[in-house]
């Protein structure tokens, strides 16, 4: 007798692949607990907000890194797996961003840590291909109808980042101040930086 897998809930298939591995030696569960950590806290979404806090405060960086997003990253020590080559888009006041993976979930871990459960949403993944206003008012995020929105679609062979718009009030900030602005999906084009104060 054999069980279609694709009825259990993947947390349960995790959990059970996750059981099965420990239980044969094959991971430490402290060295797994400890990747999730990075990539959740540290090698997560404040690694993207310094990339754009430098952006914002230095325009030869921002230049470098719209130009060569993987090269400019990586001076800034955040590169490795799923960062191989990433591509930065600017959001102004005529063009709004926003990242997808129509296919699976192709995410660029390195600047934005382990993508959330929301990004592998087949309900995101389509919806936001065909209706992107739509979806990102749902979100909270109201696009000006006369904003351009372009959706890109992330692959294995190239990874996006959004470098959103700085928000006004912000002109005497340190970069470190700035980067405590920066969300996570603020970069994935799902919301905007708010001022100081708005939060």
């Amino acid at each position: 007798m054999t069980t279609d897998t694709t009825r259990v809930p993947v947390e349960l298939r995790t959990e059970a692949l996750e059981s099965i591995l420990v239980e044969r030696n094959l991971v430490d569960p402290k060295v797994m607990d400890t990747y999730i950590k990075m990539y959740e806290q540290d090698i997560g979404p404040m690694n993207g907000a310094k990339v754009v806090a430098k952006a914002w405060s230095d325009p030869e960086y921002k230049a470098r890194l719209l130009e060569d997003g993987t090269a400019s990253i990586a001076e800034l020590g955040f590169k490795g797996p799923q960062g191989e080559h990433i591509v930065v888009k600017e959001n102004t006041p005529d063009t709004h961003n926003v990242i997808v993976c129509t296919l699976c979930s192709c995410y660029p871990w390195p600047v934005l840590g382990l993508p959330p459960s929301w990004y592998k949403d087949p309900a995101y993944r389509s919806r936001m291909v065909r209706e992107p206003r739509t979806l990102l008012s749902e979100m909270g995020l109201d696009v000006a109808g006369d904003v351009d929105i372009q959706v890109w679609d992330s692959s294995s062979e190239v990874r996006y980042l959004v470098l959103p718009q700085r928000p006004s009030g912000t002109e005497g900030m340190t970069e470190e101040e700035l980067a405590g602005l920066v969300t996570r999906d603020a970069m994935v084009g799902v919301a905007e930086v708010a001022a100081p104060g708005e939060g």
